[in-house]
């Protein structure tokens, strides 16, 4: 948002942004491992990481990973994506500059992305191939994990138990307890709770605002619109032939310029939709109000049915 709206300013922010996120997502991470011996997303589906061995009993969430599968996770959590993202965009970059022929035909450097171009194919297709084998053996009970990223930071998913639950819980009340005996501790739980509240407040403001904002998006989309002024485009309907003569009630004048109601020149022409006469706006607003139908057909009629007519040349 920032990059978008100064870009003279804040331009680099959307030039870094895939190492800007990266750092972001690795603090994430850290805090999540650390504190839950899993990741954001296991964390929230109630899963946890142990470490690969046939022992029964399983350590509890608030213990932690020991060092080497902890920073082996966390550097596979986090840079894989991102390397997978960079090369991503290497092999765009590369294929754009192929498409155009941007490199002399004769450079060894052409030579040499035409290679890299022509393997990464094989090379996407066998790391993929690799995932989908793993799920299989997964789902048919050969394999422990569903993923050989698992395998590699040498541990395998568990659901929390009723005992990981309870030590957290008791790890956070011992940590807010911990903290209520100096001013500064209850300064600081206080600003915590406070960020927290915060944090809350903006994570849920986001969720609502995506929702208008998609709900925005569709309605100024080119098909909406499209399907808008086909429909104002359909010819106005005559009116209707039933007049009302009864008491009251208000005659056409000759001038289509007059207004039935106070046969003068019409100021802000306001036309009833229920029956498509037309008169000045004060005019028919005072009718429409006092009597609830239109002063010349006698049709029910009701303030939300005045509909402001607007010349081409306002």
């Amino acid at each position: 948002v920032l990059a978008e709206s100064n870009p003279g300013r804040y331009g680099f922010l959307w030039q870094w942004f895939d190492e800007i996120y990266v750092l972001l997502d690795l603090l994430l991470q850290q805090h999540y491992l650390a504190r839950c011996s899993a990741s954001f997303s296991e964390n929230f589906y109630s899963l946890k990481r142990i470490p690969i061995g046939d022992c029964r009993q399983q350590p509890l969430v608030t213990a932690g990973l020991p060092k080497r599968q902890h920073w082996k996770s966390l550097l596979l959590l986090v840079l894989v994506p991102y390397l997978k993202g960079k090369l991503e965009k290497l092999v765009s970059s590369l294929r754009e500059e192929d498409e155009y022929s941007i490199h002399p035909p004769s450079s060894s450097w052409k030579r040499f992305y035409r290679a890299f171009l022509a393997a990464y194919p094989f090379v996407n297709m066998t790391w993929e191939g690799w995932f989908l084998i793993q799920q299989l053996c997964y789902i048919l009970g050969k394999a422990q994990h569903h993923s050989p990223i698992l395998r590699l930071a040498g541990v395998r998913l568990v659901r929390l138990t009723a005992e990981d639950i309870q030590a957290l819980e008791e790890k956070s009340a011992g940590a807010t307890s911990s903290q209520t005996h100096s001013i500064k501790a209850q300064v600081q739980s206080a600003v915590r709770k406070a960020l927290g509240g915060i944090a809350f407040s903006l994570s849920t403001g986001l969720s609502i605002s995506m929702f208008f904002l998609q709900f925005l998006d569709w309605w100024y989309s080119s098909e909406n619109q499209e399907t808008i002024k086909s429909l104002t485009a359909l010819p106005t309907p005559p009116p209707p032939v039933h007049l009302d003569h009864g008491a009251g009630s208000a005659l056409l004048p000759k001038l289509k310029t007059v207004c039935p109601l106070c046969c003068r020149i019409r100021v802000n022409a306001t036309a009833l939709s229920t029956s498509g006469f037309v008169f000045c706006y004060r005019c028919a607003y005072s009718y429409v109000k006092t009597h609830q139908r239109c002063p010349i057909t006698g049709y029910a009629t009701e303030l939300q049915h005045l509909v402001k007519l607007y010349s081409p040349e306002s």
